[in-house]
């Protein structure tokens, strides 16, 4: 179908993709690690610029935004590659009217049903700052300091889950079964029927998941409140000054779902004034991280502020899963070269 094609590879932080792509011999690759910012104007126009030879772009799963003014602009994107199965990043349905063929990847070969990396970056998360290992590894280390701080029991506290879908339920799971703990949950549309089929999926009778009445009960109640919800317009800052507010003094909150769903400004707010226990987060409103963002600062966990707890957006970010996308976006380059139907193809 084609001789010779141009391939950018985008936001590739652990250098994997090449190897994936080098089978390939019709195909020059360019990798472009840094992530532009297409939010601001400056960013659309250099993605634009860096973008306009390119036939065919591979790009991990909402890091770079394709809007359909960016889209539009490149008028050789013939393919463009996304890892996983949508992308909340890209114009869906810029791309089928610009005729620009947009597909996903599946699953890892090994994928074991009902397990998910994230849940594993949840958990690393909340125990790593209820039980402080961070800290103590630093105040071990660097200051040959010894127990200057105190963890947090999880046995018997509750879990709060703003979300039962998916990977709130593993969450759920984990927490039930793993560390004793009570399960509350809260969504718009959750009934109390749907959170007992899913308690009776995993072997757990009726009621082992409470549904709570209100968005507001649920921060109320929790001790360890972690979201696991959809990022929609509608759902955007889902989490605000007013959730935060109603959180115990001893509660922790954890987000690694999507940035937006919590106003960062009310939390920042919250654990300068150390109203909470502390924060454990690993996605955030815009990434990767501005270097004068608060997040960046060294001085959580001082001087009356809340424990903070970071990561670079690691849930999905494992080695196998990785590979894997970008193997399996190999094979729809070919495919697609050779003129035969491409896997996953969104919209």
């Amino acid at each position: 179908m084609f001789d010779s094609m141009k391939l950018a590879i985008l936001d590739d932080y652990a250098s994997i993709a090449p190897t994936a792509f080098s089978y390939l011999s019709d195909i020059t690759t360019d990798t472009f690690p840094e992530t532009l910012d297409a939010r601001t104007t400056d960013g659309a126009a250099a993605l634009v610029e860096r973008l306009k030879p390119y036939p065919i772009i591979s790009t991990m799963r909402e890091r770079t935004i394709f809007s359909r003014e960016t889209l539009s602009q490149l008028p050789n994107l013939k393919l463009l590659l996304t890892t996983g199965p949508r992308n909340a990043s890209i114009d869906v349905a810029a791309c089928k009217e610009l005729g620009i063929t947009l597909c996903g990847t599946g699953p890892k070969p090994n994928a074991v049903k009902g397990y998910d990396a994230t849940n594993e970056q949840t958990w690393a998360l909340i125990l790593g700052l209820a039980k402080g290992v961070a800290r103590d590894d630093y105040t071990v280390k660097h200051e040959d300091g010894w127990q200057n701080g105190l963890g947090m029991g999880l046995a018997g506290k509750t879990l709060g889950l703003l979300g039962l879908g998916k990977l709130g339920a593993q969450a759920a799971f984990t927490g039930k079964l793993g560390f004793g703990m009570n399960v509350v949950a809260w969504s718009a549309s959750l009934t109390q029927e749907k959170a007992d089929q899913i308690a009776e999926e995993r072997g757990l009778i009726k009621g082992s998941f409470k549904v709570m009445g209100s968005k507001k009960e649920l921060f109320e109640q929790a001790d360890v409140l972690s979201v696991h919800y959809v990022l929609s317009e509608r759902s955007r800052g889902i989490v605000g000054k007013e959730e935060l507010g109603a959180m115990k003094k001893s509660a922790i909150v954890v987000n690694t779902s999507r940035g937006p769903l919590i106003d960062e400004d009310a939390l920042v707010g919250l654990l300068e004034k150390g109203a909470i226990r502390g924060a454990a987060l690993d996605v955030f409103e815009t990434e990767p991280l501005p270097k004068d963002s608060p997040w960046r600062r060294k001085d959580w966990g001082t001087n009356g502020k809340s424990q903070v707890l970071i990561s670079p957006h690691m849930g999905y970010a494992e080695e196998e899963t990785m590979r894997s996308w970008y193997v399996q976006q190999a094979e729809n380059v070919e495919r697609w070269m050779k003129g035969e139907e491409v896997k996953i193809k969104i919209g």
